[in-house]
């Protein structure tokens, strides 16, 4: 069931109440960013209710002293956030000396608007001022994707009742704070604001990092459709700049304020001229002026939308979601720097700091990878290489040597900065996540350039550390890993967990495996891997075979199926049925003890790694594994519902399927987790795409073709997705009795459709029924 309160809509977001206990939710929801830069959608005017201020700017971050109550060898010091940013978006307003405030005012009508196609936020609502007067407000905004430096406000004040005198003054403030400081420390410091007589500019620089951020405006001012006559002044303190502008009104008069900003930072600029610069860049933007630049901004979203959209007929509530998340997912990466990557909470909110986690390459690598060109992708590998020396300096912190490589779990620059020990030091299987999107990106892009040049010497590095955190037990005959916390974290410090021992021998193979590929190919690259990575061909290679060959993998063999870890049916096996409805999430009513002894999952874990590797297995052993794990999963973590989903469809299970899918197409909108108020699930939103192409469209990559097997929920009467297979185009369009396949591309595409193989040629289209 859909949240009452958004009104149901392909492409848009609309809510048509003003509902103050509920509006920090509605500020992640409406949120807007273009890779560069995000903002919640604070209002524009004055607020003194309940709001969570957030601008935040990529790449920039403050190093966060690490909370802990008992410090262990290797901790980080710190945890990497995105600073809240000095805040451009403040218009405020007075009418008559009173100053325009929805939690002061009575409010008449409200309604805002999210367009997902334009990538635009308005709002419209109507207030009773103390004084009698009414005003009618208009606002527009967009953080431009064609200049993602730059955004731009339209806001309208209609005043009737009588005349008076109105005063705007769009404003710039450097004076910001983060709720989720550690120790209420402030992030910035040498605060400073400045004006030209035209245009204004805050100035304010990280502390520690020493990060600079100029954040600029120019403003312009109409009354009733043309050029006002008011007074128009520039003040400034310390830490703020503000531009005045005052006239009197007739009744029914309309004022119109236009905010060109800019937003530039030193992690893009050179530190001396920037506040210029960026009074410059807002100047140009003025010139441009508002519609040129609105019109600008949406061709680039039409682009997007173009080879990225999911089109569901006969089922509004799934089609307003899957756009919903292929929305902001496109608004938090572009793909364009690859020193840049994507944080659980995008833009949106502070909760989990704005770091990387493995989210991105379990989940939120393969919408990339499918949707957008193939740098994108590429460039989310090669943030992961720019950082391979700081991931052996943190396998060096915790003892592996000779090169062995253990990549953050959480990060902003490739240092380790998460604090909980249980998952800085055991949640290992980041590690194998890492090599699994190098092997992904291999095989739908063929791009084996990268493998030579950059992926073995991760590769290699990912395999020395396994071959080090396997250890022999003479008991069992076989390798083992001691301690680790797997992705179900409702588990930790187990042995053996399935999954990352499976992970970690997969890794090895495939990275022999790719080595021996590569002395086949070109001895000349192949030497180079050996001499940059100081490789010992014999011996290495021997002690990886030896772990392949001899891994231990825990099962049940009279249940046929893995066991999550060694001991997991010493647990009383009960399923998620045994739960009372007042005690779910178990994390805000069990304690940690009681969880950590109980069966019951948080996300897929055993399943996580039947997905990676389905290949491996028939139809049966994965039947019987989701038949166990899933009705002992709680899906307390927003990345359960996908992976559930997309197993659920792998098994016929269609109707599971789809209600699993509406979880994860609408865990925000409908704020399933009730924690929206944090900021939107981004990473997770990844997963939302997976269940569609991969779930429903039964879309693999298999023996260098691309291969669909799609089934349709009964809800709906057809879907469509473009997928791109070594960068060209396919259209697939799924009905209950056809596929249709259309080849957008100018080359030649090898398919597998319902087990028939065939070669579609360029710009053709083939049907095939459903058997």
């Amino acid at each position: 069931m859909t949240d009452s309160r958004f009104q149901s809509d392909e492409w848009k977001i609309i809510e048509t109440r003003f509902e103050p206990e509920r509006g920090r939710d509605s500020e992640s929801i409406f949120a807007l960013g273009n890779g560069m830069m995000g903002q919640r959608a604070n209002f524009e005017e004055t607020y003194t209710g309940d709001t969570l201020q957030g601008t935040y700017i990529a790449g920039i971050y403050y190093p966060d002293k690490t909370v802990v109550g008992w410090w262990k060898v290797g901790y980080p010091e710190y945890f990497a956030k995105v600073p809240n940013a000095p805040s451009w978006t403040g218009i405020r307003i007075r009418i008559d000396d009173e100053e325009l405030d929805l939690a002061k005012c009575n409010v008449r009508s409200f309604r805002r608007e999210l367009d997902m196609r334009e990538g635009v936020l308005t709002r419209a609502f109507t207030v009773v001022m103390q004084s009698g007067r009414i005003a009618e407000i208009t606002a527009k905004r967009f953080l431009s994707m064609s200049e993602p430096e730059s955004a731009a406000i339209c806001y309208s004040v209609r005043v009737t009742g009588g005349g008076g005198t109105v005063e705007i003054v769009p404003w710039l403030d450097a004076d910001v704070y983060n709720e989720d400081a550690n120790y209420d420390e402030k992030f910035w410091e040498n605060e400073s604001a400045d004006h030209d007589g035209t245009r204004a500019v805050v100035v304010a620089q990280t502390r520690k990092t020493a990060f600079v951020v100029a954040t600029a405006m120019e403003n312009t001012f109409d009354l009733n459709g043309k050029p006002a006559n008011g007074k128009t002044t520039i003040s400034k303190t310390d830490r703020s700049a503000g531009t005045v502008f005052s006239a009197d009104y007739s009744d029914g008069d309309t004022f119109t304020v236009k905010k060109y900003v800019a937003v530039l930072s030193s992690f893009n600029h050179p530190v001396e001229g920037l506040a210029l610069k960026a009074m410059s860049y807002a100047g140009k933007s003025a010139q441009k002026g508002f519609d040129t630049l609105l019109s600008e901004h949406k061709k680039a979203w039409e682009k997007k939308w173009e080879y990225g959209d999911i089109v569901i007929k006969g089922d509004i509530a799934a089609q307003q979601g899957i756009r919903f998340n292929i929305f902001q997912l496109n608004q938090t990466y572009t793909g364009d720097d690859p020193r840049l990557n994507i944080g659980p909470k995008g833009f949106t909110g502070e909760k989990y700091g704005g770091s990387t986690y493995w989210d991105t390459e379990a989940f939120a690598f393969p919408f990339y990878l499918s949707t957008a060109d193939t740098h994108v992708a590429r460039n989310l590998l090669l943030y992961r290489y720019k950082h391979l020396d700081k991931a052996v300096a943190n396998a060096r912190k915790l003892g592996f040597t000779g090169g062995a490589a253990l990549f953050p779990m959480v990060t902003m620059n490739g240092e380790e900065c998460h604090n909980e020990w249980e998952i800085t030091f055991e949640e290992i299987h980041r590690n194998g996540a890492i090599a699994y999107a190098i092997f992904n990106y291999i095989r739908h892009t063929g791009d084996q350039d990268y493998l030579a040049g950059y992926g073995l010497e991760v590769l290699i590095a990912l395999s020395r550390f396994w071959a080090q955190r396997c250890s022999w037990s003479q008991e069992k005959n076989q390798y083992v890993i001691l301690g680790v916390t797997g992705p179900n974290e409702y588990e930790n410090n187990v042995n053996n967990n399935w999954y990352t021992n499976t992970l970690a021998r997969w890794t090895l193979k495939y990275t022999i495996d790719s080595l021996e590929w590569l002395s086949s190919a070109s001895r000349v690259k192949y030497n180079s891997v050996v001499a940059r990575t100081h490789l010992d061909i014999q011996g290495e290679f021997n002690l990886w075979r030896d772990i392949i060959y001899k891994m231990y993998l825990p099962a049940h063999h009279e249940l046929g199926i893995f066991l999550q870890q060694d001991g997991f049916m010493d647990k009383l096996q009960q399923t998620v049925k045994d739960l009372a409805a007042d005690e779910r999430p178990l994390n805000q009513h069990w304690s940690w003890d009681r969880i950590l002894r109980s069966v019951f999952i948080k996300q897929a874990d055993v399943l996580q790694g039947i997905y990676f590797f389905e290949e491996d297995f028939d139809e049966e052993t994965i039947r019987r594994n989701y038949d166990f794990y899933e009705p002992r999963c709680v899906h307390e973590s927003s990345l359960s519902a996908s992976i559930h989903s997309i197993l659920s469809a792998r098994l016929h299970d269609t109707e599971r399927a789809y209600t699993l899918y509406l979880r994860t197409a609408r865990l925000d909108l409908d704020d399933y987790n009730r924690e929206v108020k944090e900021g939107l699930h981004i990473t997770s939103m990844a997963g939302t795409w997976l269940a569609i192409v991969e779930g429903f469209g039964g879309m693999r990559i298999c023996n260098e073709r691309v291969c669909f097997n799609p089934v349709i929920p009964a809800a709906w009467n057809s879907y469509s997705f473009i997928i791109r297979y070594r960068n060209n185009p396919l259209r697939v369009e799924v009905n209950g009795k056809t596929v249709n396949v259309v080849n957008l591309s100018q080359a030649s595409i090898p398919l597998t459709v319902y087990k028939e193989m065939v070669t579609l040629l360029p710009g053709k289209e083939m049907q095939f029924r459903k058997p």
